[in-house]
C-alpha cells in the first residue's frame, strides 16, 4: 500500500471551494512534516502549503495565502488542505508530501514520501 493517499479533487468553478485529503499509512504521522505541492501542466512543482510536525506551524505559497488552510490530524493520520476562493489559475495536479522530523520549508527537495496526486480543476 502507497505510504500517502491523496483524495478530494474534482471539478468546482471560480469562487468555489474543495477539501483536500492526504492519508499515511506505514509511517510514524506524528513524526513528519507535511506538505502539499502542485503542478499545473508545462509548468514546474510548487510547495502550496506545509506544517511542521513537532507544533503545527505553518507555511504558504504568497499565490494562496488568505485562501488555503493547511491542517494535520495526528490521530487519523490525515493531513488536509481546505481551498476556498478557487480561481482558474489553481488548477493543476496536487500532491501530498511526507519530510521526517521537519518544518515548515516547502522545498520539494527534502521531501521523502510522496502520494500519486488528485487532480482539481477550477472553471471559470
Amino acid at each position: 500500500q502507497a505510504p500517502l493517499v491523496e483524495s478530494g479533487g474534482g471539478s468546482v468553478q471560480a469562487g468555489g471551494s474543495l477539501r483536500l485529503s492526504c492519508t499515511a499509512s506505514g509511517l510514524t504521522f506524528a513524526d513528519y512534516a507535511m506538505g502539499w505541492f502542485r503542478q499545473a501542466p508545462g509548468k514546474e512543482r510548487e510547495g502550496v502549503a506545509c506544517i511542521s510536525f513537532i507544533d503545527g506551524s505553518t507555511s504558504y505559497a504568497d499565490s494562496v495565502k488568505g485562501r488555503f488552510t493547511i491542517s494535520r490530524d495526528n490521530i487519523k493520520r490525515t493531513l488536509y488542505l481546505q481551498m476556498d476562493s478557487l480561481k482558474p489559475e489553481d488548477t493543476a495536479m496536487y500532491y501530498c508530501a511526507a519530510r521526517k522530523y521537519g518544518g515548515t520549508s516547502c522545498a520539494d527537495r527534502l521531501f521523502a514520501y510522496w502520494g500519486q496526486g488528485t487532480q482539481v480543476t477550477v472553471s471559470s
